[in-house]
């Protein structure tokens, strides 16, 4: 047994406790002090350099991770799990607890006649990507390569392909998955059906998975790429009304925001507002022109990039030294139409902020069809998702984006009820509850009671076992 660390109100392990543990972990164990310490700690986002965990655990192994699990629950330490380290509330990273890195489990099995895949939880849904694309092969994922595959699994998965084959939990077969007591259990349709239903779409809050079994989709050609169109409320409101009409295999994403430089852009509308389209269709060349079509004829484009690529391209390089701060909301909405299209507009012009978007994702297609009850994600019959963010410089600019992106959601909410787990940020009690309306909630409390009775796993849009809302 380790000592009760969490008591001494310092949560600090000894360093015979460090010895110790690294002589029972296969995976690195790397304390304060350790050279790769600090560059453990990075985040996607800015803003959360003050936390420096007590231990970070990069587990190796299924044994790993619950002996991590079991070292949480003797030693007190709160636990949070990092797949890829892109929490927009920093919850991959921990003040004074046990960060439990799953990035040494990365292996991947593709089995291309049964077009499954067995993949670890510590890839990125970039590498898992590539790899699946030699055989013409995907699972829909989101729209970032660098994402693990974990973290965005277990809140849903909104990508390139959701209108097509849908989220990427509906395509999600099975998992293996260590519980707040330290087992190891497999999980799928006939397995603990209860844990299998909670974690598509509840997030981290019933246990660490350590390896999903995915269904793989044929791909074998696509015609996408960015469409740079200007951002008036007549083409923005265009833009949801053809997406809204267009193919199923046909995705979008509007990213109504201030365009940054870039060599394809005229440097005069740099700092102005544009509409950048990032268009995917799922399907022949020539059927996706057509598809197309209404989309570029909104407009002049800007900038056309669309052409038949890869899969694989759609998933842009990330500037690695970049780690912006950002608040960010995130709601459901049943229509955009002009009066709408206005309103995002006037919000983008009336801030200063050097990047500010709102992303509008028309959703519907295969993820619709799925039944609402059949998996934690509640969200089915939401048309339109929308995202707002605004990047900031230090604290002392926070409360003035956090107070526009709020005035903004607000001005385009139509009473529906809800949030993408994923997309939510540091925006206070009550949101975990917003993201799983209704049932889902009770659900997910029942379940949560049944597998994790003491709230383990509370770093994370926490479901308690009592229901009460955020811990």
């Amino acid at each position: 047994m380790y000592p009760d660390a969490s008591k001494n109100g310092l949560n600090i392990l000894s360093e015979s406790d460090i010895a110790r543990l690294r002589s029972e972990f296969a995976g690195q164990v790397i304390p304060p002090g350790d050279p790769a310490y600090d560059a453990g700690r990075v985040l996607f986002y800015g803003g959360f350099e003050n936390r420096r965990p007590a231990v970070i655990i990069r587990a190796a192994s299924d044994q790993d991770v619950a002996r991590a699990v079991s070292l949480a629950r003797e030693t007190g330490l709160p636990l949070a799990v990092r797949s890829g380290g892109h929490s927009p509330a920093g919850l991959s990273l921990i003040d004074g607890g046990i960060l439990l890195d799953l990035k040494g489990l990365n292996n991947l099995h593709i089995d291309p006649e049964g077009r499954t895949a067995w993949a670890e939880s510590g890839l990125t849904t970039g590498e898992y990507t590539s790899a699946a694309a030699e055989y013409g092969l995907a699972t829909g994922f989101g729209d970032t390569g660098t994402v693990g595959i974990g973290g965005l699994t277990l809140g849903g998965g909104v990508g390139y392909l959701v209108r097509k084959y849908g989220l990427t939990i509906d395509n999600l077969l099975a998992a293996d998955l260590v519980t707040a007591d330290g087992q190891l259990l497999r999980v799928d349709s006939g397995n603990h059906p209860d844990l299998f239903w909670a974690i598509r779409g509840g997030g981290g809050n019933f246990g660490v998975v350590t390896r999903f079994l995915f269904r793989l989709q044929e791909v074998p050609s696509m015609l996408g790429g960015l469409l740079v169109l200007p951002a008036t409320a007549e083409t923005l409101a265009g833009f949801v009304d053809a997406a809204s009409s267009a193919p199923e295999e046909l995705s979008t994403i509007a990213n109504v925001m201030v365009a940054p430089p870039m060599p394809f852009l005229p440097p005069e509308l740099t700092g102005q507002l544009v509409i950048l389209g990032i268009l995917a269709y799922a399907g022949p060349v020539e059927e996706g022109e057509k598809a197309l079509a209404p989309f570029r004829a909104l407009a002049k484009p800007l900038a056309d990039m669309v052409r038949p690529i890869r899969y694989t391209d759609l998933f842009m390089p990330e500037e690695g030294d970049y780690h912006p701060a950002a608040a960010s909301r995130n709601l459901y909405v049943d229509r955009i139409g002009r009066e709408e299209a206005e309103r995002i507009i006037d919000n983008l012009q009336a801030s200063d902020a050097p990047f500010r978007v709102a992303q509008v994702r028309v959703l519907g297609g295969a993820a619709a069809r799925v039944p609402v009850e059949a998996t934690a994600y509640p969200h089915r019959q939401a048309p339109i998702m929308v995202n707002l963010a605004a990047f900031y410089n230090g604290p002392e600019e926070r409360a003035a984006r956090e107070a526009w992106v709020e005035d903004f959601a607000r001005s385009l909410n139509q009473g529906y009820l809800g949030s993408y787990v994923n997309f939510l940020g540091i925006e206070g009690e009550g949101r975990a509850q917003v993201a799983y309306p209704g049932p889902t909630w009770d659900r997910l409390v029942a379940v949560k009671r049944r597998y994790d009775p003491e709230n383990l796993f509370r770093g994370n849009h926490n479901v308690p076992p009592d229901g009460a809302g955020p811990a």
